[in-house]
This record gives structure tokens, sequence and C-alpha cells, in this order.
């Protein structure tokens, strides 16, 4: 008697319908909306120049800028190939330490998780320090839906939040708001706010300080995201620059933190390179204002309950992938956004995901999937760009976005089917391998020539309209190649070519022989 093992299957995706890795629509119909927008696209364009200017001076300063980035993407590569071993260290240490440590399939574990260490301290408020993790879950619509306020700290995820709104940016995530439509949404959301209020952004800040004051005091679970999570030593670590997530971190009794898996460090040394890339690359500033590392529990100082969630919702998939892997080495520091020509026109809702620009064309199909439902909106993501390679030349840990984007598009290509277009394609290939027809097809081509205007032709037909879109195509030539080629002036041309060949080829003298 023989036992059936079954055959391996592969790691599952963060599964359909949940959480925020997946948009309503593909990725042109959702830009063409957003191109509409002038005041979008100058927001962004402001923005993004700002901040691109300001990485390109503080990058310059360092001489070691390149062995940095060499350094950051040889860590993280180390830590992709050991990352079981790695995670059951960080595991061990922030028991050691007094914490505890839960592991989460996928975002449904993960929120279920948090919802229930809520309720067993009895509050129905939490106050949250900016995370993209628990925006990838969608926690807040989760907490929310079992009667739990969650209090977005961050000033950019509270103007998101009031406004109910999306975060359209990694590190900025009210990048598309100006201070007049700020100004607005606090006159509209925070109550008791000055009916006087300007729109200085000194005063706005102030606005939003009164009204998170109150929260921070009074609320106590908090929870948090992680930039990195020590092996060696079970440290987590939050980098800010508004002191809000300080708050967060040290006064409630209960911090809960959602972390990617792909997060973890081996060594705390290995900070000493990370925290030079990070703020250069996203906010273009020498180090961060406010760099908080927690090790468990201290008796009598800071949050007295500690929990780490390990939240995989797809991340073990993209491991699985040895192109697609990479995308885990992102440290999120949203240097891609600030350089893509695609992201600074579009802008971050296009995408559909808490993860947009290049970035996120590459993560969002590796966590998610591309085919998870017909017309998938993920699968028009490798598309949203251009390749030029910005991305990849601004990327602290020189992740080869668009090598991925690429094997992406390969991939999307090979699980769609059969499509008119890769009919077409079948159909061309059986012309091109008979040279009969092939000679046929060339003189048929010669009728574009009556319905061409000024050289060029007007909109081709299916599957072909979308080249003719978006470029100009000019009407056949008179004559092809071979039909010149065996011409008597084609003849003629490539014997000159020929003997001005040999001439220069010939030694200049004698004793050149």
């Amino acid at each position: 008697m023989s036992t059936f093992l079954g055959m391996p299957a592969a790691p599952p995706r963060s599964p359909y319908g949940t959480g925020n890795l997946r948009g309503d629509r593909k990725f042109p119909a959702a830009a063409h909306d957003e191109l509409r927008n002038d005041q979008l696209r100058r927001n962004l364009g402001r923005a993004t120049r700002t901040i691109r200017s300001k990485r390109l001076n503080v990058t310059g300063e360092l001489p070691d800028w390149e062995a940095l980035r060499d350094a950051g993407s040889a860590v993280k590569t180390d830590t992709m190939n050991r990352l079981p071993e790695l995670l059951e260290q960080l595991e061990r240490k922030v028991t050691e330490h007094g914490g505890t440590v839960h592991w989460a399939r996928d975002g449904v574990e993960a929120n279920e998780i948090v919802t229930r260490l809520i309720r067993e301290t009895g509050s129905s408020d939490v106050i949250k320090v900016k995370s993209m993790a628990t925006q990838e879950i969608g926690l807040n619509e989760h907490l929310e839906a079992a009667g739990i306020t969650p209090y977005e700290t961050d000033l950019a995820e509270l103007i998101v939040q009031l406004a109910d709104d999306k975060p359209s940016h990694i590190l900025v995530p009210a990048i598309h708001r100006n201070r007049d439509e700020i100004r607005q949404i606090f006159l509209d959301h925070i109550p008791g706010v000055d009916p006087d209020l300007d729109n200085v952004p000194a005063h706005l800040a102030a606005a939003a300080r009164a009204y998170l004051r109150e929260k921070f005091m009074m609320t106590r679970v908090a929870v948090s995201g992680a930039n990195f999570g020590i092996a060696e030593t079970g440290t987590l670590a939050v980098v800010e620059s508004e002191g809000n997530g300080r708050m967060c971190l040290t006064l409630p009794d209960t911090l809960i933190t959602v972390m990617g898996i792909e997060k973890v460090l081996p060594r705390y040394q290995d900070l000493e390179v990370f925290l030079q890339l990070l703020p250069r690359s996203s906010t273009g500033e020498r180090m961060n204002p406010y760099t908080s590392m927690w090790t468990g529990v201290t008796p009598g100082d800071g949050p007295q309950n500690v929990h780490l969630i390990l939240l995989d919702n797809g991340r073990t998939a993209a491991l699985a992938d040895t192109v697609g892997r990479e995308a885990l080495n992102c440290i999120r520091c949203s240097a891609c956004l600030n350089v893509c020509p695609v992201y600074e026109r579009a802008g971050g809702h296009a995408y559909g995901s808490t993860y947009p620009g290049p970035i996120g064309a590459v993560l969002t199909p590796q966590l998610a999937g591309m085919h998870a439902a017909k017309d998938d909106p993920n699968s028009s993501l490798p598309y949203a760009s251009s390749l030029c390679g910005a991305c990849f030349d601004a990327c602290p840990v020189k992740i080869d976005i668009p090598s991925m984007l690429v094997e992406l598009r390969h991939q999307s290509t090979e699980q769609t089917g059969t499509t008119v277009e890769k009919l077409a394609m079948r159909a061309a290939a059986g012309v091109m391998s008979r040279p009969g027809l092939y000679t046929a097809a060339q003189k048929a081509a010669g009728i574009g020539r009556v319905v061409g205007r000024d050289g060029k032709l007007p909109r081709l037909p299916a599957p072909f309209d979308g080249w003719s879109d978006s470029r100009d195509t000019a009407v056949p030539p008179r004559q092809t190649f071979r039909a010149w080629l065996a011409s008597a002036e084609g003849a003629a041309t490539m014997r000159s070519a020929a003997e001005e060949g040999a001439r220069r080829t010939a030694p200049d003298t004698e004793e050149d022989k």
C-alpha cells in the first residue's frame, strides 16, 4: 500500500476581495480620468520636483553613496535567502524580552488578531502610527465594522482619513491635496476647529496637533507598523518626522505592531546602512527627526503589553518567485515614485493599490496576483510604465524594477490564454514563415497608400488600434526592400557599397601590405 502525499502547492496570494491591493478598474481607465485633474497634476509635479531636488543634494554629499546602496542590496538579498530562520530568531528574541508574537497568513487573520487584542483591553478607541501594512490589509475598515474607532496620528494620514480618501503616495499620503483643500477638510471634519483657520502650514499643523493631543493622552491602545525588525535582538524600529509615532509608541499601555515578514534584518548593525539610505532616499534628509526603537517590554517604562504580528499576505508567494522576490527588498522610501514620469502625471489612486508607482506595479501583482478574477485590474499594472529605468537608478537598494516589469508582462501574457492579439501574432508568424504568403501580404499592404493621408495611415483595426492610438503609422513604401534589392537600382547600389567597403579596408601604402 502506498501513500499519495499530493503535489506541492504554490504559496497563496493575498485573498481576493480583501484589503487594499486591488482597484476597481484597470490602470489605463483610472489614469485617463486622473489626467483630467489639473490641480492633482500641479500638486504632484510641485511635490515630486521638490523631493527629487533635496534627495540629489543629500545623496551627492556622500562619497560612498553607491557603496551604501550595494551594502543595502546585499543585506536584503541575504535576508530573503534566510528569511525563515531569521523570522524564527526574531520571534524568539521578542518573546525573551516579554513580547508576544502572532503569525498571520493573510490580512484577514491579521485583522482578526488586532481586533481581538484591542477588545481584550476593553478599549473602543485606538491610535495609529502611519503603517503601510495596516493600510494594505484594510485594518481601519475592519475595526470600524467591529465598533472600534481608529485615529490616524500622522498628519497626512489624518488628512486622508478625515476626507474619507485614500493615500496616493507611500511617504506623503496626502500629496494630492494642497493647503486650501486641507484647510477645508479640517473645517469640515475637526470638531471645534477655529472657523477663521487659514491655509498657513504652521496653523494647519497646530489645528491637527490640538485635535490629536487629547487622543494621545486618553487612548490606551496603539497600533503601529515597523520599518525594521532586528532578528539578532528582537528590536523593532519606526522612523518618522513628526513625533506622533513617538507618542503612540510610548504613552499607551498596549502596543500592537503589524509588520510584513520582509521587514526583518539580520543584525542590529545593519541599521547603520539603512538609517543612512532611508531618510536620504525618502524625504531628502540626512537623518530622520524621530527614530524610535523598542525591544519587548521594559517594566515601568512604556507599553507593558507588546504584541508583534508577522504578516505574510502573499509575501511567501513573492518569495517563491525567483524573479519577483526582489520586490520584497523594498524599504518603502518612495524614491521610485518621485522620479517616475507615469506616477507624476497619473498619481497614486490610478494604481488601485496601497502601493502605487513603480514599486507598486511589481509588488502588488506579487502579493495579490494578476488573474484572480476575469479582467483583474492588477493585470494592467506591469504595463503602467515607460521602462525608462529612472526607478532603478533611484532605488537605494538597487531593485531592478524595469526587468521585473518585463517579467511580469511575460507572466501576464502566459496566463491570459487565447486573445485576439495572440491569434493575430500567430497569423503573422504563419505568414512570415511562408515566402509566398509573405510576398502576397506585402503587395496587399500597398492598399494602405490609397487610404493614407499626408504620409500617415488612419487608425488601425483591432487588435493593432492600440498602436495607432498613440503613434503615427507611416503608409507602406512604394516598393518593398526585397523588390528594390532585386531591381537594377538595388543591384547597382549594392555593388557601389561593396566597392566602397573594399577601398576603405585596402592598405594605404605598399609598406602596409
